[in-house]
């Protein structure tokens, strides 16, 4: 795969490290971006579709990269939530918020995980082409929609319901206050859809969560910690594909373009969480609606 550039290796970086944490899908941005550019880029399109494929092994690289931005972030709460899973192991309870966190996270994570082993390979195969992907871009930006009027219901019911942002039920604490094991099943086998190229990992995590009671706040925080072991478990299971040959003649672009990554990713999730302290989800909706309808026209 000589051919990737490293223009094109920053260039799908960037791209990877803000479209993975934006709930716009960044599978579905790595297909469409390159196949609207054309020539060589669209070459890489039609790699990604392949049963070997060294575009998808760049694209793994590109994805531990955004892991590792996540976890600097929060790399605080991880030590705490860390600490709480030995400390419930140890006493065989739990008790603590940042024990009952930890446990949400991992019930959350077990859906997706064995989904992903099991038919990752086969639904890129499948729909990794920018048809599809734009399809399922469309229908994300639909699910965001959804989600923010169905939060506007379910508040207009119950007022005491926290759809807004309030200090005595943010962070941990506000999540584990609604979120119990169901909840956090329910979110898991929500995140099983960001498997479909063009639906959002991040989305639908965070409509999820909303739909559980969660605030924009809670919910962001919630998907950006349940996104991390997911993220970074799928690249290290992958990364090794970039030791054989799939990996020649682009190690020195994947290096180059996780540098990107890591760097957007990390801008992304600062710019995020303090976005959905006041915002909603509703101008990426838009965004999702209107790009994602244009590229299924396009490529009819």
């Amino acid at each position: 795969m000589s051919q990737l550039s490293y223009l094109q290796a920053v260039s799908i970086g960037l791209l990877q490290g803000v479209s993975e944490l934006f709930p716009v899908s960044s599978l579905g941005h790595s297909i469409l971006v390159p196949a609207l550019i054309g020539g060589s880029w669209e070459q890489l399109v039609t790699q990604q579709s392949e049963s070997e494929s060294p575009y998808l092994a760049f694209i793994v690289g590109l994805h531990v990269a955004t892991a590792l931005a996540l976890l600097l972030f929060f790399w605080r709460d991880w030590v705490r939530l860390i600490r709480g899973l030995f400390s419930s192991i140890a006493r065989r309870r739990i008790e603590t918020v940042d024990e009952k966190m930890i446990w949400l996270l991992i019930i959350a994570t077990i859906p997706a995980g064995l989904v992903g082993l099991l038919l990752e390979h086969p639904l890129r195969t499948l729909f990794a082409k920018p048809l599809a992907a734009s399809i399922f871009l469309t229908i994300n930006g639909l699910v965001l929609f959804s989600g923010e009027f169905l939060r506007r219901r379910f508040a207009d019911r119950d007022p005491d319901r926290p759809m807004s942002t309030d200090p005595d039920v943010t962070d941990e604490p506000g999540i584990v206050a609604r979120i119990g094991v169901g909840s956090a099943v329910i979110i898991g086998v929500a995140q099983i859809t960001a498997l479909f190229a063009g639906i959002s990992r991040s989305g639908v995590t965070m409509v999820a969560g909303l739909l559980r009671g969660l605030n924009h706040e809670q919910a962001v925080r919630f998907a950006f910690l349940l996104a991390t072991p997911i993220i970074l478990g799928a690249g290290v299971y992958k990364l090794p594909d970039l030791a054989g040959p799939l990996g020649n003649g682009i190690r020195g672009q994947v290096v180059v373009g996780s540098v990107a990554a890591f760097v957007a990713a990390l801008i992304s999730v600062k710019f995020l969480t303090r976005y959905f302290e006041t915002r909603t989800l509703t101008p990426f909706a838009i965004y999702c609606v209107l790009f994602g309808g244009a590229c299924v026209i396009y490529f009819s």
